[in-house]
């Protein structure tokens, strides 16, 4: 990971990010959507870049003991280089700082490589929510970290 720093995301990396969500997910979410959940307190965002451009981002949140992992994604010329692993184990570290017991996430069936990825990092899955996404219509995966807290 040369030359790649994990930062937490602030008003300056929300046009990239956004970018990201636009060439990545079938529903990506808005600029205005992104300003909206980073104001809220009990959401976390961390970031990878390089050279100033965002390669990678993680937006998550946490409340009540437990936390959920929204948004994971890397840029495609960057994949493959241990972003999303790197970013996984920051917010789960954070969140263990936190005192929280698990960490949950949702992603789609057909979505092979990012349900390795999270098994690899400790994930299982535990549940399907079937015809949970749209744009295709897909089930998504329901998974969950114990944190041991």
């Amino acid at each position: 990971m040369d030359n790649l720093t994990i930062r937490p995301v602030t008003p300056d990396y929300i046009a990239d990010i956004a970018a990201l969500e636009a060439l990545i997910f079938p529903d990506p979410w808005s600029e205005a959507s992104l300003v909206s959940a980073l104001s809220d307190e009990n959401q976390s965002a961390l970031c990878i870049e390089q050279d100033g451009t965002v390669a990678a981002y993680l937006l998550g949140c946490g409340v009540a003991g437990e936390s959920e992992i929204l948004r994971v994604a890397t840029h495609p010329s960057f994949r493959r280089r241990g972003l999303g692993r790197a970013l996984l184990r920051s917010f789960i570290s954070e969140r263990m700082n936190e005192g929280d017991s698990t960490v949950f996430l949702e992603v789609r069936a057909s979505n092979i490589s990012a349900i390795a990825l999270y098994a690899s990092c400790g994930f299982a899955s535990f549940a399907v929510r079937r015809n949970y996404y749209r744009n295709p219509t897909e089930d998504a995966v329901m998974m969950r970290f114990d944190l041991g807290n």
